[in-house]
C-alpha cells in the first residue's frame, strides 16, 4: 500500500508557525522546508542545538499537518 504525500512536505517551515529561535535554528541547519523537518528525529534535532521543549512544540505543529517526526502520514 503506497502512502499518500502530504501536501505540506514541500511547504516552507514558516508554516509551522514555531518560535522565531527555534525557526532561526532550523534555517541555520539548512531545514528550511517542512518534510526536511519531517524527516529528522529527535535525536539529530537534539544534536542541532533544539530543547525538548522546542522539539515538542515541533511535533505539535506536525501534527497539525497531519505527519510526525516518526515519518507517518495520518489521513
Amino acid at each position: 500500500m503506497a502512502k499518500r504525500k502530504n501536501e505540506y512536505v514541500e511547504s516552507d517551515i514558516d508554516i509551522l508557525e514555531l518560535d522565531s529561535d527555534i525557526n532561526n535554528i532550523l534555517r541555520d541547519n539548512n531545514l528550511s522546508t517542512v518534510g526536511l523537518v519531517w524527516t529528522q528525529t529527535r535525536k539529530s534535532l537534539k544534536t542541532i542545538g533544539l530543547k525538548d521543549s522546542d522539539i515538542k512544540q515541533i511535533i505539535i505543529k506536525l501534527q497539525l499537518l497531519g505527519l510526525d517526526l516518526n515519518k507517518k502520514i495520518y489521513s
